[in-house]
This record gives C-alpha cells, sequence and structure tokens, in this order.
C-alpha cells in the first residue's frame, strides 16, 4: 500500500497540472477573444473615428489562420492531408459555420456584448430542436426545465437594458429587434452545425486536425469568395491598412481563436464534455463581467435577475449531471460541446 501511495499522488497532482492548463487555457484564449470581437465591431478607429464594418474579412482571416496552423499539425505528425470525408461534407459544415460566425460579428453592431454572450448561453435549444429532427434523439423532462429557464433569464436580460447603453451604428428599439434576429439567426446556425455535424461525420475515423483543417479551407474559399462578390475585400483591406491598431487586433484575434480550438479539443479529449460545459459557462459569466468593466456597460437590475436565472440554471445542470452515476457522453451533451469543430469562434 505504501508503494503506491506516490503514484496515485502523482497521478493525481498530474491531472491537477492538465485542469490547470486547460482551464487557464480557455479562459485566457476566449476571453480575450471576447473583448477583441467586441473592440473591433464597436469601437472607432483613428481620428475619424471609422468603425470597421467588415465581418466576413474577420471570418476570412480567422479561417485561414486556423487552417493554416491544422495544415502544419498534419504535416509536422505525419499523417496524411487527404480529406476522408467526401469533400462536399466539409463544405456543407462550413457554409453553416461561416452564416454562424458571421451574425456573431454582426449581432455586435446592434446590442452589446454581455446581452450577446448572455444570448448564447441558449444555444442548448436549437441543439435539441435540430437533435430531435435530425438524430431522433429524445430529452429528459429535466433539460426542457433548464432550457426554458434558460430562455426566460435571456429574455428578461434583452427585454430591460440599461437606457445608456447604446449601440453606435443606431438608435432606438429597432436596434434591439435587428440585433437579437441575428442572435437568433446565430443559434439556429450553431445548432445545425454541431447537430448535423454528427450526423454527416459519424462512422470517419478522422483526426480532429483533419478535420479541422477541410473544414476551415472550407471556409476560407467561401468567405473570400463572399467577400469579392460583396465588393468589401479591398475596402477591408484599405481599412487594415490605414488603421495599424485594427490590424494587430485582427492578428491577435485570429491568434486566439485558433489557440482556442487546441485548448477545446485537449478539454474535450481529458476531461470529457461536461468539465468542458462547466469551463465555458464559466467563461462566458467571467467575459460579461469584463465587457462591463472594460466598455462601461451598465447592467440594470432587471440583467442581473436574467443573469443569475440563467447561469443558475446552467451550473445546477452541470452539477447534477455530475452527481448522476451515468453521465453522458460528449456526443451526447447539450452545451455545445460534441465536437472539438464546432467550437470554431
Amino acid at each position: 500500500m505504501a508503494e503506491t501511495l506516490p503514484t496515485t499522488n502523482g497521478v493525481r497532482e498530474n491531472k491537477i497540472w492538465k485542469g490547470i492548463f486547460a482551464v487557464s487555457g480557455i479562459m485566457i484564449t476566449l476571453v480575450i477573444y471576447g473583448v477583441l470581437q467586441e473592440k473591433i465591431m464597436r469601437v472607432p478607429y483613428g481620428l475619424n473615428k471609422e468603425y470597421f464594418k467588415y465581418s466576413l474579412f474577420l471570418v476570412f482571416c480567422n479561417r485561414i489562420t486556423t487552417s493554416a496552423v491544422s495544415a502544419g499539425s498534419l504535416l509536422a505528425s505525419k499523417k496524411a492531408l487527404d480529406p476522408v470525408a467526401p469533400v462536399y461534407k466539409y463544405c456543407l459544415i462550413s457554409v453553416s459555420n461561416i452564416l454562424t460566425t458571421t451574425c456573431q460579428y454582426e449581432a455586435l453592431k446592434y446590442v452589446s456584448f454581455p446581452v450577446q454572450t448572455l444570448a448564447k448561453c441558449a444555444k442548448m435549444i436549437p441543439v435539441m430542436i435540430w437533435g430531435t429532427f435530425i438524430m431522433q434523439k429524445t430529452y429528459k423532462g429535466f433539460d426542457y426545465l433548464v432550457a426554458f429557464l434558460v430562455t426566460l433569464g435571456c429574455s428578461i436580460f434583452i427585454l430591460f437594458p440599461e437606457g445608456t447603453d447604446m449601440s453606435p451604428y443606431s438608435k432606438g428599439r429597432e436596434n434591439t429587434v435587428w440585433g437579437v434576429s441575428l442572435m437568433v439567426g446565430y443559434l439556429g446556425f450553431d445548432g445545425f452545425t454541431s447537430t448535423f455535424q454528427d450526423k454527416l461525420f459519424k462512422g470517419y475515423n478522422m483526426e480532429i486536425h483533419n478535420q479541422i483543417f477541410y473544414t476551415t479551407l472550407c471556409s476560407c474559399v467561401l468567405s473570400l469568395t463572399g467577400l469579392i462578390l460583396q465588393g468589401h475585400l479591398l475596402p477591408a483591406i484599405d481599412f487594415v491598412y490605414r488603421h495599424n491598431d485594427c490590424f494587430l487586433d485582427i492578428a491577435l484575434l485570429s491568434t486566439v481563436a485558433t489557440a482556442s480550438q487546441f485548448f477545446i479539443s485537449y478539454t474535450i479529449r481529458t476531461f470529457g464534455a461536461l468539465t468542458f460545459a462547466a469551463i465555458m459557462t464559466t467563461r462566458q459569466l467571467v467575459s460579461i463581467m469584463l465587457s462591463c468593466v472594460w466598455f462601461g456597460h451598465p447592467l440594470s437590475w432587471e440583467q442581473w435577475i436574467g443573469a443569475v436565472i440563467v447561469f443558475g440554471s446552467l451550473y445546477t445542470k452541470n452539477f447534477l449531471k455530475k452527481a448522476s452515476p451515468k453521465p453522458p457522453s460528449p456526443r451526447q451533451t447539450q452545451n455545445g460541446a460534441s465536437s472539438p469543430v464546432k467550437g470554431i469562434p
């Protein structure tokens, strides 16, 4: 017994260090990512106070960085670059993922980052809906109760903003309606991406970097095509050329977005989807608090109540599932952690 004790302590200590690495990696990269995306889309640049309006350009920069890193990882590990699944399947995921990210960036023009971040907590609702129709999954009554409470909390948070927290792009209730519509689009496309990805890639034995590489490569081509067709490519490049600080912000945004994928993949593989969901819930709470302090977003007392309802429901769900004798597998979780690729910001 005495001989096995050091080994047990060593394993426990090793797991603690792995946990610290995973938590700090996700928190640092995604909190920085959240702050940067709000800064790029809502804070003016230069003496003339110009706003960056080309959200699809951000998608393109993020995806080309992630694609390059994934290709490098495949080459360094001497893994084949050949697609495992038919290319059109990667493209289907890419289209949905581009729409998800574009809605996310565009929404920041009309709603504050705290509103957007809290609304993301409601992603379990479209995941449940798509899971029912596409995967024929069934859910327990408790899952529907949590979904209802999260929806209630998000609704309170969105409908009762502090009057002084205005969008730089427009004023009045119209901006809230359009911003909420974009967030509904984000949630719908995001839920479809993760669910449809589960269905499409089931049965394929592929490396995570292979999946990320081809999905992001397709996203690069599609987002570049969209930029050219909209006539936004040259104006975006010109804006970044004239504002060096914007260039640095976009470069850092792409870097942390790519780095976050490693930490997401590592966390799910090492600790499971349930731990990942708890970390992501905490990250969202920290991001909201940091955004309120950094960018001066005042919160009304109704919004505080809404936030407590949302995060209280999510933490309760995570705690009860952790206490259950048979925790769900990563593919069954309803917190959007079914696959690391789905988590691409």
